[in-house]
């Protein structure tokens, strides 16, 4: 048995909770507003972002970050990526030499064009860091319902100890030490599919999500290999697996935002209305500076920025995306016929 803190009590940091309280860890959930850890000791359900899903009595809640953190095995950071740094922050003094954290939010900092691993090891340069993605909505977890995750670590027997933690019959966890890969899957999707949600907004049909999941992974893929990453890893979990179900699930938060677009509303509309962080907004731009720094070009999410920021029309977005000059889909292979 581990001891075991979230950090961040959304509705992914409390379906993990659950998935480490079944497999028999002694688990504190931490949150910065008081009252949502009220709300979690008296309902032992967190009633307004994972509905349904219920807390056992043992897994305790508690607003103080000292408490929290001290004394623990692995801190899992599960805030919102625009919080990861404060809170890195907040927690530095308080982390004990070699002690584990694994992030398990999906971003990156848009001044900085950081990793959120990279983040968290500048701020805290005393732990061992970790990184844990993959298909995984929170609605779906808290269930108990069957899903696989990759835990990234710089070595295996850190990755393998995350992996033990996390794992069981419904949660399966491979290990990869190709943590940007997995970090920029796991990040960048999320404009994808913003993408996928105004075209489903468009009520546009099953071929055009395919074309943007298809050739949305070979944005991604590109700027992935040209920052170091391993083709393995986006043709896997945290690369076409998480795009897939971003892209496609009623649970995807940056699919609904981008579907209220699609059908007219401004983007801090759609944000309003999906009532939880839309994780895509803030990698979006991040995305085109690190399209500008590797030099590789990113034609759907040049687009998604366009339309996001400086408010051009989703149909004009799509024309110019079909209208684009006449390419090989794999200029390669050409070479080789």
């Amino acid at each position: 048995m581990a001891k075991v803190s979230i950090i961040g009590a959304g509705s992914w940091g409390t379906a993990l909770a659950v998935v480490l309280s079944n497999n028999g860890h002694q688990v504190t959930v931490w949150s910065a507003f008081t009252e949502e850890i009220q709300m979690l000791k008296e309902k032992r359900e967190h009633v307004t972002k994972l509905p349904g899903v219920r807390l056992a009595e043992d897994i305790q809640m508690t607003d103080d970050l000292e408490q929290a953190v001290s004394g623990r095995d692995l801190l899992v950071l599960a805030v919102p990526s625009v919080f990861t740094r404060k809170t890195a922050q907040n927690m530095s003094g308080l982390v004990a030499e070699g002690q584990f954290i694994v992030n398990v939010a999906k971003g990156i900092e848009e001044k900085t064009l950081m990793t959120l691993t990279d983040i968290i090891e500048e701020e805290i340069p005393q732990a061992r860091v970790a990184v844990l993605s993959g298909p995984s909505h929170a609605e779906e977890v808290g269930k108990g319902l069957p899903t696989t995750c990759v835990a990234g670590a710089k070595t295996r027997e850190a990755a393998e100890y995350v992996q033990n933690i996390f794992m069981n019959d419904v949660f399966r966890v491979y290990t990869s030490p190709d943590m940007i890969g997995i970090e920029l899957g796991g990040a960048l999707k999320n404009v994808i599919a913003l993408a996928a949600g105004m075209a489903d907004g468009l009520g546009y049909g099953d071929n055009t999500k395919a074309a943007l999941i298809t050739r949305g992974i070979t944005e991604i893929g590109r700027l992935a290999l040209a920052m170091g990453a391993k083709y393995e890893t986006l043709s896997g979990l945290t690369g076409i697996g998480d795009l897939i179900v971003t892209c496609a699930s009623m649970h995807s938060r940056n699919r609904k935002a981008g579907m209220l677009i699609g059908q007219g509303m401004t983007m801090d509309e759609a944000t309003k209305e999906v009532h939880m962080v839309v994780e895509g907004i803030y990698s979006a731009k991040a995305a085109i500076g690190l399209s500008e720094k590797y030099q590789v070009p990113m034609p759907i999410i040049e687009q998604v920025n366009q339309v996001l920021f400086c408010d051009k029309p989703v149909k004009d977005a799509v024309q110019e995306l079909m209208m684009r000059d006449k390419k090989a889909e794999h200029e390669d292979l050409w070479t080789v016929a």
